[in-house]
């Protein structure tokens, strides 16, 4: 039986990912903080339905504190490493970043460290789509150059793709890095755009739409991501004889064990339309307050998931309106609305 150790399962993605994978017998322990970026009620809710689950134990704790992860990591014994915890948010990086250089980098070391200690079949590690920054060539693919980050937070996930690399390199420590493209659905953050929108249209109070709406998102849907981060758990990357041996489009290091994977819908899909079908699930219009670029954003973001697909069979592929309708059905549940 697997025995998977995710990090941040009171979290969005994680507790996503924790549920699919008890659905499948695997043994999971949850490693979280529950901070207050966001309503910790949210994240303490998503850890108890977990806990409700045979196979599931979890620990709350910082990630910064290196001596507890080790000492959970040798614990537990995990075979695999999903690493989903981190300082999350483009906008709030303008605010704090010193929480996302403990958080993304410090935190990110230690889980890493304890990878390397105990010798584990796999690490997964979280990246995000806002690692290819002011790059224009769309859609973006791997194999990219991704070295103009524009936010703090981008620059601290593209750190710890190059932390990871070194790492794989030294220690023979197979990693896969995956690269998210605006996850949303049902029991997401408070502080993304699909959870403000809806929020915003039944409180009858304005929402903020950047860029007077000119903007496009590679929207993926949760369940779909947490599915292709299933099948990439089993798609261990070893280290190539030589660059030779890659495969043209692969990510795969030519001296590590080593990959970085879009997980993405490979579909762009403009934000009002996507604040369209908000309206349409709500059957209410929106207050729209049109407002120019948010500093350090970018106008679009669009994946191509070859390379997932070729490693796994899938690609996500839920539409957006079918995704958002499932958001707006579980918001209005969860708050009572």
């Amino acid at each position: 039986m697997t025995r998977v150790l995710i990090t941040g399962t009171a979290g969005f993605i994680g507790y996503h990912l924790a549920k699919l994978l008890l659905s499948e017998g695997m043994t999971v322990h949850g490693y979280d903080a529950l901070t207050d970026y966001y309503d910790v009620m949210l994240k303490r809710r998503r850890h108890q339905m977990l806990m409700q689950t045979p196979g599931f134990s979890a620990t709350e704790d910082w990630l910064e504190d290196a001596e507890r992860v080790q000492s959970v990591a040798r614990d537990f014994r995990p075979d695999v490493i999903v690493h989903l915890a981190g300082q999350a948010g483009v906008r709030y990086s303008l605010e704090n970043p010193r929480a996302y250089l403990d958080s993304n980098l410090v935190g990110t070391f230690n889980v890493m460290e304890a990878a390397r200690e105990l010798g584990v079949d796999h690490l997964l590690m979280a990246s995000t789509s806002s690692v290819y920054g002011a790059n224009e060539e769309m859609p973006f693919r791997e194999i990219h150059k991704a070295d103009t980050p524009l936010t703090f937070y981008a620059a601290t996930k593209k750190a710890t793709e190059s932390m990871a690399h070194s790492y794989a390199h030294l220690w023979n420590l197979p990693t896969t890095m995956f690269r998210f493209f605006t996850v949303y659905g049902p029991w997401g953050r408070p502080d993304m755009a699909h959870f403000k929108f809806c929020k915003g249209i039944l409180d009858g109070t304005p929402i903020d739409i950047y860029n007077n709406g000119e903007m496009w998102r590679d929207f993926t849907y949760v369940d779909d991501l947490v599915r292709a981060i299933r099948l990439l758990m089993d798609a261990v990357p070893e280290r190539p004889e030589s660059a030779a041996d890659i495969a043209e489009g692969d990510s795969l290091s030519p001296v590590a064990p080593y990959r970085i994977v879009n997980i993405g819908n490979s579909e762009k899909v403009r934000l009002l339309d996507f604040v369209d079908a908000i309206e349409a699930a709500i059957g209410i219009p929106a207050k729209r307050n049109f407002m120019g670029m948010q500093k350090g954003d970018v106008s679009a973001t669009w994946a191509d998931a070859s390379l997932l697909h070729d490693l796994t069979g899938y690609r996500p592929q839920t539409d957006f309106r079918e995704g958002v309708a499932a958001f707006v059905a579980w918001y209005r549940e969860y708050y009572n609305v």
